[in-house]
């Protein structure tokens, strides 16, 4: 917390901290007293005759209702029958409906409510306001489209900072989702998990996040983007599971967020390059140092440690250096081709494409595996 400049009264700051538990129902009163204190120490007051504005705390879509959003009313007074743009998305209140359950005509400052009549589901954290007619509503909402439209085309303006970046991320694998959810409160907190998740190598990249069951436009998108569609709460219709077959695009649905982060970590982990581990496998000692006609150089070895493969790889190391690193060529049982010699038991050992070999060198065999990696 103190990251954020919230420090406790305790520890000297200024910040209010009361200990709740809404299991045990303690806490509760001194947290609503230390809430008034603090509005009547800074004067926060709100004016209930102006419209009406405030911001969306949850948003879903509704079988039977439709889109549904859930305001928290911050200044004015919000009334059924009044036109209003909530982020892009316009509407004329049909329904108000307190935190008690109950159908009110109005609802003032700091009252949550849910409201029906939009023409489509908000985001959670959208400013909502009042507007005088729909004309005016479906006119405001338009403008921000627009601009959400125009930012996003500033995003793409280049510049040599910007371009010296995406060449640094070169090597970065993106993992590309489409997510749908039953209520945006989900969304939101899945894409805070996907953050945690991804690392400097490995990505997630959210290409759409709407509320709403899955449809064929999601899997169009998620063709184009080369990624997958995540469904949370929700399914497929029947248009979006042809479609997917078609295209070859798989489609994850969930009811539980923990499977759903799980999966995502084996994806994000299967995207990883491969660590590679070593295991050693024996040491041999050059004994004495031989050349055969047609084969080249042949190194006598004592094994002191381990065992040779023949299917080995191997290090030369002449007084504590490595001077050479590459392929088991032969290894022999005396004249007998050997797959691999033990420790104790002498061996003739053949370096691929390599022939400084001298009488003192050490020669490592070792193995290299190629392991995934996890998150």
């Amino acid at each position: 917390m103190t990251e954020f400049e919230l420090v406790p009264e305790e520890w000297g700051g200024t910040t209010i901290f009361v200990p709740v538990s809404a299991l045990k129902k303690t806490g509760l009163t001194e947290l609503l007293e230390q809430i008034s204190l603090v509005a009547e120490v800074e004067e926060l007051k709100a004016n209930p005759e102006r419209s009406a504005t405030g911001v969306v705390i949850e948003s879903r879509m509704d079988k039977g209702r439709g889109p549904v959003a859930t305001l928290l009313m911050q200044d004015g007074t919000l009334k059924v029958g009044q036109s209003i743009v909530v982020g892009t998305v316009p509407g004329r209140v049909r329904s108000l409906i307190n935190d008690r359950g109950e159908r009110v005509q109005e609802a003032g400052p700091s009252c949550p409510v849910e409201i029906l009549g939009l023409d489509s589901v908000p985001n959670a954290g959208d400013r909502f306001d009042v507007v005088p007619t729909d004309e005016d509503a479906a006119r405001v909402a338009d403008m921000r489209k627009q601009k959400l439209v125009d930012a996003s085309k500033g995003d793409n303006k280049m510049s040599l900072d910007a371009i010296f970046s995406k060449l640094k991320v070169g090597a970065v694998k993106e993992l590309a989702i489409v997510l749908k959810s039953d209520v945006a409160g989900s969304a939101e907190a899945i894409k805070g998990m996907f953050e945690k998740v991804a690392t400097e190598e490995v990505k997630v990249k959210i290409v759409h996040s709407a509320v709403g069951g899955i449809n064929e436009s999601d899997v169009l998108l998620a063709s184009s983007a080369k990624g997958i569609v995540v469904g949370f709460n929700v399914r497929p219709d029947g248009g979006a599971q042809s479609e997917a077959k078609r295209l070859g695009v798989e489609i994850k649905t969930y009811t539980i967020v923990y499977e759903l982060m799980d999966d995502m970590k084996k994806a994000l982990g299967g995207l990883l390059t491969p660590e590679t581990r070593e295991t050693q496998l024996g040491r041999a000692e050059v004994r004495n140092v031989f050349t055969v006609p047609k084969i080249g150089l042949i190194a006598g070895c004592s094994v002191v440690d381990g065992k040779i493969l023949r299917s080995a790889q191997v290090r030369l190391v002449r007084d504590g250096k490595v001077i050479y690193t590459g392929k088991l060529g032969s290894l022999k049982r005396f004249k007998d081709d050997a797959k691999e010699v033990a420790q104790g038991y002498e061996c003739g050992i053949g370096i691929e494409n390599y022939n400084d070999v001298k009488v003192g060198d050490v020669i490592e065999a070792f193995s290299q595996e190629s392991v995934a990696r996890e998150l």
